[in-house]
Parts: C-alpha cells; sequence; structure tokens
C-alpha cells in the first residue's frame, strides 16, 4: 500500500476528502481532510434522479482542487467513490465522464458498499465490538449490524436529507415526511435490534455537538463521544419539528440548518426502531472505511487483536528510545501483576496502565522539560482510535502526574476512576519510568506486603543505581502505600 493515500467521497450533499499517511505497517494517521459542500443531488428529486448541469460543474470544480492538494501532499494511490445521488441517477455516465476528463475514476458503490465502508471503520476504530451504524446521507442512509467484531449484515435505505427536504419539509409536510421514513424503515430486517448504536455522518455529529453544548461537557472532541438516547429524544423532536429559523437556538450552526431536520427525523425514528439505549458518536466513516479495506486486506478486516492504530502510530511518530519505553512497560505490568492478589486496582485498568507507561515520554519529541505536559496533550489529542473518551482522559492524565502529586480538585474527575486508583495508577507509572533509568532495569523484581502504617512495597534488584534511588526519595507515595523498601538480590 503506498505511503500517502487520498480517499475521496461524493455523497449527495458534501463531496469529501481525506489523505492518510502510514507510519509502519498497520500505524497511520489523517495527514489531511477537505470538505465542499457540492450538493450534487440538488434538484434531482425533481427530475426523476438525473443530476443537474450546475451541481456537477460544482462537483468537478472541488474535485479538480482536491486532486491538486492531493498532489502537494504527494499522494500515491487516489481511490474515489461516489454513493447515492450518482448511483441513482439516469445519467451518471455522463459525470463520470467529466471526473475521467480531470483525470479521475471514480468507483459507484451500492449501498451495501457503502454501508459495508461505514461498519468497516466503526469496528476497527471505535472502542465497542458490537452495534449497530447507522450513517444518514443526503440521498440514503446505511446501516450494518456488528456482533463480536464481525459484519453480520448491511442495508441500504432510500431516505436521506436533501430527499426528505426536497420532497418534504421544503413544503412544510412533516406528516408526509414521518410516514416516508417509517414505511422505509419497515425493510429493515427483524434482527436489526441493539441497544447500541455508531452514529456515522454529519447528522450524527451535527447532533452530538449540540447535545455536547447543552451538557458543557468537558471535552472538546466528538468522536467516541457517548450519550443516553432517552435522555435527548425530545431535543431530536424539538429540532424536526421547529421552524427553520428557531434552529439557531437549538445549538445548530449555520452550515447545517437546511439539511439538519431530516437527519433528526431519520435518526431519532431509526432509534426507536433499533431499540437504541446508548449512542456513540463516530468521527470516522465511508473514507476511513475506504481505506481500512485498503490497508487490512490481508488482515481479514480488522486489526490484529490488542492492537490500537493510534498508540502504534504515535510509536512511530513520537518514540525516540523503543527499548527504554519496553521495559517500561515491562516495569509497569510486573507492578500490577504485584498487587492483583490485593487487588488495589481493577483488572480492567492493566491496559491503561500499560499504554501510559509505553508511551509517558513521547512529550520529549517536543520538549524535554515540558516533556510531562506535551505528553499529556498528544496523548489526550492522538489516541483517536479504538479507545472512550475515559480511557484517552485517564491515560492522559496518568502520564502528565507520574512523579508528581495529583491534585485533588482534578479537572474531569467525573470522568476518571477514584482518586485513589488514578494516583496509584500514576505512580506505577512513574515508578517503572524512574526505575528503566538503572543498569539492566529488566532484572528489577516487586514484592507488595501489607505493614503497620499500609503496604510496603519491596524493590530487589543487584545493583540500585544512586541516581535512581536519589529520584525514588522524591516520588511521591500514594495512600495505602507506606514506604519503599530497596534490596539488593546480591544480600549487600
Amino acid at each position: 500500500m503506498a505511503k500517502i493515500t487520498a480517499i475521496i467521497d461524493i455523497g449527495s450533499n458534501s463531496a469529501r476528502m481525506a489523505i492518510f499517511e502510514k507510519t509502519s505497517h498497520l500505524g497511520f494517521h489523517l495527514l489531511y481532510e477537505a470538505k465542499s459542500k457540492v450538493r450534487i443531488s440538488e434538484s434531482t428529486y425533481a427530475h426523476n434522479g438525473y443530476l443537474q448541469p450546475i451541481p456537477m460543474e460544482r462537483a468537478i470544480c472541488a474535485l479538480k482542487d482536491f486532486l491538486r492538494i492531493a498532489k502537494i501532499h504527494k499522494a500515491r494511490k487516489i481511490i474515489c467513490v461516489a454513493t447515492s445521488a450518482v448511483r441513482d441517477a439516469p445519467n451518471k455516465a455522463d459525470f463520470l465522464r467529466l471526473a475521467r476528463k480531470i483525470g479521475l475514476n471514480i468507483k459507484v458503490i451500492t449501498g451495501e458498499q457503502e454501508a459495508y465502508f461505514g461498519a468497516l471503520s466503526a469496528l476497527n476504530l471505535l472502542p465497542y465490538t458490537s452495534g449497530i451504524t447507522i450513517d444518514i446521507g443526503g440521498g440514503s442512509t446505511e446501516c450494518a449490524l456488528i456482533e463480536n467484531h464481525k459484519i453480520i449484515d448491511k442495508i441500504s435505505l432510500d431516505i436521506g436529507t436533501i430527499r426528505l427536504k426536497e420532497l418534504f419539509f421544503d413544503k412544510g409536510d412533516l406528516k408526509g415526511a414521518k410516514d416516508f421514513v417509517q414505511n422505509a424503515l419497515l425493510k429493515l430486517p427483524n434482527h436489526f435490534k441493539h441497544e447500541r448504536i455508531f452514529g456515522i455522518g454529519g447528522t450524527a455529529r451535527a447532533l452530538s455537538k449540540s447535545i455536547q453544548k447543552r451538557i458543557e461537557y468537558p471535552l472538546d472532541t466528538l468522536h467516541a463521544f457517548e450519550y443516553d438516547f432517552f435522555s435527548h429524544a425530545e431535543f431530536f423532536r424539538a429540532i424536526y419539528s421547529a421552524k427553520p429559523s428557531e434552529l439557531p437556538k437549538l445549538g445548530i450552526k449555520e452550515d447545517r440548518i437546511d439539511s439538519i431536520q431530516g437527519g433528526a427525523l431519520i435518526f431519532h425514528l431509526s432509534l426507536l426502531h433499533f431499540e437504541a439505549q446508548s449512542i456513540i458518536t463516530s468521527g470516522v466513516g465511508v473514507r476511513e472505511g475506504v481505506f481500512l479495506n485498503d490497508l487490512l486486506r490481508n488482515e481479514n478486516g480488522h486489526f490484529p487483536p490488542n492492537f490500537n492504530p493510534s498508540v502504534r502510530n504515535l510509536k512511530d511518530r513520537f518514540q525516540k528510545n523503543t527499548s527504554q519505553s519496553n521495559v517500561q512497560k515491562l516495569l509497569a505490568m510486573r507492578l500490577f501483576n504485584t498487587q492483583e492478589n490485593l487487588a488495589l486496582i481493577p483488572q480492567v485498568y492493566k491496559k491503561h496502565l500499560s499504554i501510559s507507561a509505553e508511551l509517558c515520554n513521547i512529550g520529549i519529541a517536543l520538549n524535554f522539560y515540558e516533556k510531562s505536559s506535551h505528553s499529556d496533550y498528544i496523548l489526550l489529542n492522538a489516541l483517536s482510535y479504538g479507545l472512550t473518551h475515559q480511557e484517552r482522559l485517564l491515560i492522559a492524565t496518568l502520564v502528565r502526574y507520574a512523579s508528581k502529586k495529583i491534585p485533588e480538585s482534578l479537572p474531569y474527575l467525573e470522568l476518571l476512576p477514584s482518586l485513589q486508583i488514578l494516583k496509584t495508577l500514576s505512580f506505577f507509572v512513574g515508578l517503572s519510568e524512574i526505575l528503566s533509568q538503572n543498569e539492566n532495569p529488566s532484572n528489577f523484581h516487586f514484592i507488595l506486603f501489607s505493614s503497620l502504617n499500609g503496604y510496603t512495597l519491596q524493590i530487589t534488584h543487584p545493583n540500585i543505581s544512586y541516581l535512581v534511588q536519589e529520584r525514588l526519595k522524591k516520588l511521591p507515595l500514594p495512600s495505602p502505600f507506606s514506604q519503599l523498601a530497596l534490596t539488593s538480590s546480591k544480600g549487600q
């Protein structure tokens, strides 16, 4: 696969391009993204699905610029797909011919293929292995059922935001729109039921942004944002029942006002049909799915077990000393295993300790003297895939306060585990980083036992260096630890 790949998705409402850079065999990151609201489907529903000259010209102009930008970023591979409006158009051959004239071959994908790509991105880049994806586009809505990390079924429905706008909302016919959507949902197989729904696409993201603003959510990131459906169902109803002039008061941005009502209606009625409880916002979709389909063509469509592409990418880009980071991870895992019989930390946090210990020094790539705060920022903002918001925040916090005392009034505390667990995990990260500086650090062994005032952690090594001992004296001990006991395995 090419090192830099551009993926272009021509939807009914917008044309988008994402450029990805591979950093290793399965590591990658988003290099650039562009969007143009070309609305290629404009007026098609009044003309029997035929693409109109002006929207086609807008799309071609945007695609020319996409190709120019892809060339600037040295993309060696460009994959372009077109969805509902183009695949339904009787004159799609005319548009495809115009695209070939500017050097772009477009693959028109079926509704099921579109649903597959959306599901492929969700199951690989969100932190859950089961649920239903719903991707509301301008002309169609794609759904896929995922169970145990496998795409079980997929379907495309002819309901979309622009389709509803032109057929119903522009005429003030809310009842007609509801009936149209309900009739389409009857085509869903009976097994499309799940409490967890992955919301893909512009409608889901716009609704999530509004919800975050309404609840004053403390993190400014959408991918993997979760909320309870029934807590916000009436908000969705208010959006599609409102007059367009009232939408800004509901937190809807200007560029979404003309399409959000149809999207909110489809979203609300679909979630009721699915018997949804929890909604997980996906910041990825068809473009990422097309990219992953290429990247994972020899991996059965999913990453290996316990592999996180964001962790791999950060290691590729920012890790300066791989051997030391591996030792830090090894020592942290030994520390975790030492406390397992005492159950000071629930097993679920072992993964987060492992990632924190391995990546705790990536901030050095920016500045050694502020490495903790830089590592915190990088981890919180770049651990994008495969983790919940709580997990990302936990990992970043453990790294920021490794070797430091955690403030009692820590921001985002409601999204983190108890302060005692937090302090113990952070202590283990700081301790593993200090001990990794010793000669032959893999020879460290630990025993944790109860003492009069708490727990004593015995650290054994043939030769603990002077500098390491100095740093250990400054390391804050969290409750319930009372002391560190340093011993030599040589009996000295």
